[in-house]
């Protein structure tokens, strides 16, 4: 299927609390509002580094509930060595790749809807992870990403020193 074929999903965020991507592998948490009113639409917390391993289980729970996604943007440098694109579920996932150090993810649905997702490091405590993730979700959250993360004690740095 083209990117022109995708389908136009105007559905709103899922009413869910949280939803375990793959067990043992990552966390990821979605606003529960149809709203979209906060600074972030979600937290993800993968397991490791490697990009090309955790994208396809995001991407793939991300698309049960949002519709096919069609581009990723990243901070490259947080990443061990980012592909141009990755192959989910049968689709072509572009990954944008900038050195931004923003501490997010931003998902593209489509063409033309984003999602912009706090990135909780890898290494972070399992308290820590859920407190940062909890705070990400609100509905009426105005904190950056960078902020949670320090706030929550999850500041372990996404870009290598």
């Amino acid at each position: 299927m083209a990117d022109s074929d995708t389908p136009d999903f105007p559905r709103p965020l899922p009413d869910a609390v949280h939803r375990s991507v793959k067990p043992g592998t990552a966390l990821l948490r979605l606003e529960t509002t149809h709203t979209r009113e906060g600074i972030l639409d979600g937290a993800w917390w993968p397991r490791s580094r490697d990009i090309g391993a955790e994208l396809p289980s995001l991407v793939s729970a991300l698309t049960e509930h949002l519709g096919p996604v069609t581009r990723v943007g990243l901070d490259g440098s947080a990443w061990d060595e980012p592909p141009p694109r990755v192959m989910v579920d049968g689709r072509v996932v572009h990954i944008d790749s900038y050195p931004v150090g923003d501490d997010t993810i931003l998902i593209t649905r489509g063409d033309r809807d984003h999602f912009s997702l706090m990135l909780v490091p890898p290494d972070t405590s399992p308290d820590a992870a859920r407190a940062a993730m909890a705070r990400a979700v609100r509905a009426d959250n105005v904190t950056e990403a960078r902020q949670i993360l320090i706030e929550t004690g999850s500041d372990t740095p996404l870009t290598p020193a």
